[in-house]
C-alpha cells in the first residue's frame, strides 16, 4: 500500500526534545515500512525516518531561531505539495487537526485524520458540521466524547518501538525518587507533583519543557517551589536520557487536571518497567491497569498511598504489558486495518458512482 503521512512542522520527526505528535508519526512511519509498505513522509527536512521524505521546510519551527516565521504559511505550502502529488498514494494520513479539510474535500474518501489534541473546544462542532465527510481517528476512546457527531473510523492507541526504551536494573540508592516528565503547564500540574513529593518526603525530578504560553504559570506557581532541595528541575530531555530517568524512578507521577487525550509519557514509563501514578482523567483508565501497571488516583492522599503501594509492583510484568499493548508495530497494524477498510469503501464508491462522459468503468476489486 502507498501511504502518505503528513506531519506537523512544529517539531522534527521525531522531536529532538519534547514532542508528542511528531514522535508518534515517526514511529508509525518506520513501523509501516518494516511491515513492507511504501510510505512517504511530509515533514521538515530534519526528520529521521525510514520512509521517503518530502521536506516541506528546512527545519522544524520551534527550534528555528529565525526571529520572524509563519507556521501557517509553512503548513499551507506543504499541503499544496500534498495535494499536487495526492494521486500517487492510496491513503493520505493527516496529523494536522483540521487544517487540511478545505483543501481536500474531493479526496476525503481517501484520507485518515488522527486527532491528537483535546476536543472539548467551543468551535470544533461547527467545523465538523461543515466537513462531515472526513473520517477521523481518536487516540483514546475518552477523547471522542465531546464530538460524538464526528465520522469516527476507530481508536488507535499510540505505540513505541520495542527497543527504544528498555528497563534498567536498579542501582544502589536508586528508585527513591519520583519522576515528572513532559510539559510544565496548568493542566499537567507539576505544582501538585511537587506538593505530593514533599508530603512523601521523596525527591522529585522534573524533566519538562516550558512553552511560551505557560511562562506565567511557571514563574508564579512552579519556580518558587524549586527552592526546595527535594526538587530538581532538569528541563527537556530526549529519548537518549528517558530510559535511565524513568527506569530508575520509583514511579512516574502524573497529577493531570484535564481530559488527557492519550499521555505518551505513560507508555514510555511502562516501556522502562516503571509504574505510573496518575489522576483518573481522560485516557488514563484506558492506558493504566490499576494495580498492575500503575495506580489510578483522585486525590493527593490517594497518590501518597500509591507511592508506597508501587514499591511492590512487578516491573517485569509492567514491561510485558507494554510489549503486549503499546508497541509501534501494534499501532501500525491497527492503522492498516483502518486504511484497508477505507480503501475498500473508496473502491465501492468509485464503482457505484455515475461515469463521466468518456470515462471507462473501473476494474472491480478481486
Amino acid at each position: 500500500m502507498k501511504i502518505a503521512q503528513i506531519a506537523p512542522l512544529y517539531e522534527a520527526v521525531p522531536p529532538r526534545l519534547y514532542g508528542g505528535t511528531e514522535r508518534v508519526v515517526a514511529y508509525l512511519c518506520d513501523a509501516l515500512v518494516d511491515l513492507g509498505h511504501d510510505v512517504t513522509l511530509f515533514a521538515s527536512a530534519d526528520a529521521r525516518t525510514r520512509a521517503r521524505l518530502i521536506p516541506a521546510r528546512d527545519q522544524a519551527i520551534r527550534l528555528d531561531d529565525a526571529p520572524y516565521k509563519s507556521d501557517l504559511a509553512a503548513h499551507l505550502a506543504m499541503l499544496h505539495e500534498v495535494r499536487r502529488t495526492a494521486r500517487q498514494f492510496d491513503v493520505l494520513h493527516f496529523h494536522l487537526d483540521l487544517l487540511h479539510f478545505p483543501m481536500f474535500e474531493h479526496e476525503a474518501h481517501r484520507t485518515v485524520t488522527t486527532l491528537h489534541g483535546r476536543l472539548d473546544l467551543k468551535d470544533l462542532p461547527q467545523a465538523f458540521a461543515c466537513w462531515p465527510q472526513f473520517g477521523v481517528v481518536s487516540i483514546s476512546r475518552s477523547q471522542q466524547a465531546p464530538l460524538p457527531q464526528a465520522k469516527w473510523l476507530g481508536t488507535v492507541h499510540h505505540g513505541l518501538p520495542e527497543t527504544l526504551l528498555v528497563p534498567a536494573p536498579a542501582r544502589a540508592g536508586e528508585r527513591d525518587y519520583l519522576a515528572f516528565l513532559g510539559r510544565v503547564s496548568p493542566e499537567k500540574r507539576p505544582d501538585v507533583a511537587i506538593r505530593v513529593a514533599q508530603r512523601a518526603g521523596l525527591p522529585l525530578k522534573i524533566a519538562a519543557k516550558v512553552d511560551s504560553a505557560d511562562v506565567a504559570y511557571y514563574e508564579t506557581m512552579v519556580k518558587p517551589l524549586l527552592r526546595d532541595p527535594l526538587v530538581e528541575f532538569i528541563g527537556e530531555i530526549g529519548d537518549d536520557r528517558k530510559a535511565e530517568f524513568l527506569a530508575q524512578a520509583r514511579a512516574l507521577l502524573m497529577p493531570i487536571d484535564w481530559p488527557e487525550p492519550f499521555g505518551l509519557s505513560m507508555i514510555e514509563a511502562m516501556a522502562c518497567g516503571a509504574p505510573v501514578i496518575v489522576w483518573k482523567c481522560g485516557s488514563a483508565p484506558e492506558i493504566i491497569e490499576d494495580g498492575v501497571t500503575g495506580c489510578l488516583v483522585e486525590s493527593e492522599e490517594q497518590a501518597l498511598a500509591a507511592i508506597e503501594r508501587v514499591r511492590t509492583f512487578d516491573r517485569v510484568r509492567i514491561r510485558r504489558e507494554f510489549e503486549r499493548r503499546f508497541t509501534s508495530r501494534r499501532m501500525a497494524l491497527d492503522y492498516l486495518r483502518i486504511y484497508e477498510e477505507l480503501s475498500e469503501t473508496a473502491e465501492l464508491t468509485m464503482l457505484s458512482r455515475p461515469l463521466a462522459m468518456g470515462e471507462r468503468p473501473a476494474a472491480r476489486p478481486n
